[in-house]
């Protein structure tokens, strides 16, 4: 009997302990397991492209979001131009929704130093695009901070831009939101009309139209006098959308709404809310196999248009999410509706989803994925049920197929085989996942698979929150272990898809990278990574 057992050295660490020597590097997760730390900068993306507004399996929305408050306080201490360009990066359409990057910015607008306010100021009207935003944005900022000098101008500035006609449509579409109307916004910011036709668009909203002015005014306040006119003709709403190009939210108020109008409305909708209306395009009839070939043409020809995707900020969530709901003809998401999906708009949905996303050719390399299928993977991460692991199935499968040579397994406390393939839609991958949630995290058995049929991969893509456990060795551990006996020169990828302040990466593996979940451009970086263009 001798202690060789405990005095060799040792390659493999339970994942519920830190790597000897290592341990300043490293930090407990929420699971119990030790990872490394991924440092504010990479939370703070995570955080912005994510969103912290929903809990997660191991953490709820209170906690998730005083980490990112913290991390961007941080964050505007150390180097506030560089939080700037996070928040502009997320909110380019890269985030899930433009929530925590206009949180961010009101953080950002809180930072002591002259440095901070500039920052604020300069991307201002860049993540404040629409109505919406900015009330979100007073919604928040009365709450966290008040209405100070830097605030005020701003405010002032957005609400008398030169661009008259834009900031009608903002006006008239969004009137009221997150408790603030736009006339309360002109009394906080006392805005004084630069032009005669802001003079004219300030006093419809203080005080409306008593008469209906003869005329149209100008160009610039056409909208609002076809919509003073539909308030006061509700019968004529055909007329009104026709010759003032309402939308939805400025007509369906006032007007009286039927099938004829939905068809109006179809005619010049905006890719957004075509793609949330859907399903009520099709309970209404606008929307049908059978008699509406040209209105399914529109469809086809919107959302599946690159162009039209970007142009719009269409997130693949909200496809794959538009998707889900379309399909479960009204069982899912918020609508009051059902409807009988029509198979050509699923199919268009189906092709959004992949074209959503930035990919390049096929770069002949050979392609592990690895997508965690345990059961913190199950939580939901919006409104409609779409799960991490659902998301995770979408990224790895527009990812393959749009490669020739891959492999797509899960992984829990094993690697398994799902079933998926390029010939997959994302509604079948999707359902094949789903129904795998179960077990404790353990990302080195993908490893362990690989070195055990000795597959050759040039670079593993992990899907995952990150959240390792289950484990008798840790992922860095495992990955030393294949380059050993496998392929020396592999690249790994791990896609973190929680708001979490861990990495499986080694920061000392100059062949591993970590990349914030949720990004539109992500199967993109990593085909550039597996070709060395990086």
């Amino acid at each position: 009997m001798n202690y060789k057992f405990f005095t060799q050295n040792k390659t493999n660490t339970p994942q519920t302990q830190p790597i000897p020597g290592r341990e300043k590097e490293m930090i407990k997760g929420r699971s119990g397991g030790w990872m490394f730390d991924a440092g504010i900068w990479q939370m703070l993306r995570r955080c912005l492209l994510i969103g912290t507004a929903k809990s997660t399996y191991y953490a709820g929305k209170q906690e998730l979001t005083e980490d990112f408050v913290g991390v961007l306080q941080k964050g505007i201490a150390e180097n506030p131009a560089k939080v700037a360009e996070e928040i502009l990066y997320a909110s380019d359409g890269r985030a899930i929704n433009n929530s925590a990057p206009i949180l961010a910015l009101v953080l950002l607008s809180m930072g002591e130093t002259p440095e901070a306010k500039k920052a604020f100021q300069e991307i201002f009207p860049q993540v404040i695009r629409t109505g919406s935003h900015f009330y979100e944005w007073l919604s928040y900022t009365k709450s966290m901070r008040g209405f100070g000098k830097v605030i005020r101008e701003v405010g002032k500035t957005w609400l008398s831009r030169e661009d008259v006609k834009g900031l009608a449509y903002q006006l008239l579409k969004y009137q009221q939101r997150q408790g603030f109307s736009n006339r309360d916004a002109l009394r906080l910011f006392h805005v004084k009309p630069p032009t005669e036709n802001h003079r004219q668009l300030f006093e419809w909203v203080v005080k409306g139209w008593e008469e209906l002015p003869a005329e149209i005014p100008s160009e610039a306040l056409a909208q609002i006098w076809w919509y003073e006119w539909l308030k006061r003709n509700p019968d004529k709403t055909h007329e009104a959308i026709t010759k003032g190009h309402l939308t939805h939210e400025m007509a369906a108020p006032v007007g009286k709404m039927d099938k004829e109008a939905w068809q109006l409305l179809f005619n010049e909708m905006p890719i957004g809310a075509m793609l949330r209306n859907l399903g009520s395009l099709t309970e209404l009839g606008v929307l049908q196999t059978n008699n509406t070939r040209r209105n399914l043409d529109r469809v086809e020809a919107v959302l599946n248009d690159k162009k039209h995707l970007r142009k719009g900020r269409i997130h693949p969530i909200d496809v794959l999410k538009a998707l889900k709901t379309y399909q479960s003809g009204g069982s899912l998401g918020r609508s009051q509706k059902t409807w009988t999906p029509v198979p050509r708009i699923v199919d268009i949905l189906e092709k959004a989803v992949e074209l959503s996303f930035d990919v390049v050719e096929p770069t002949g390399k050979v392609f592990t994925h690895a997508v965690d299928v345990s059961g913190s993977m199950s939580s939901l991460v919006h409104s409609v049920g779409l799960s991490c692991c659902e998301i995770a199935t979408t990224m790895a499968l527009v990812t393959a197929k749009a490669e020739k040579n891959y492999m797509i397994r899960g992984f829990a406390n094993d690697f398994r085989d799902l079933g998926i393939t390029a010939k997959d839609s994302f509604s079948s991958a999707v359902a094949k996942a789903s129904n795998q949630n179960f077990g404790g995290t353990d990302a080195s058995v993908a490893y362990d698979w690989m070195i055990k049929h000795n597959f050759k991969a040039d670079i593993v893509c992990f899907w995952t929150d990150s959240e390792s456990w289950a484990g008798y060795k840790h992922p860095s551990q495992a990955l030393a272990e294949y380059r050993k006996k496998v392929n020396p020169n592999v690249k790994v990828v791990y896609v973190t898809l929680a708001p979490y302040q861990i990495t499986l990466v080694d920061p000392n593996d100059p062949l591993s990278w970590d990349l914030g979940g949720f990004d539109p451009g992500i199967p993109r970086i990593i085909q550039m990574l597996a070709m060395d263009e990086l």
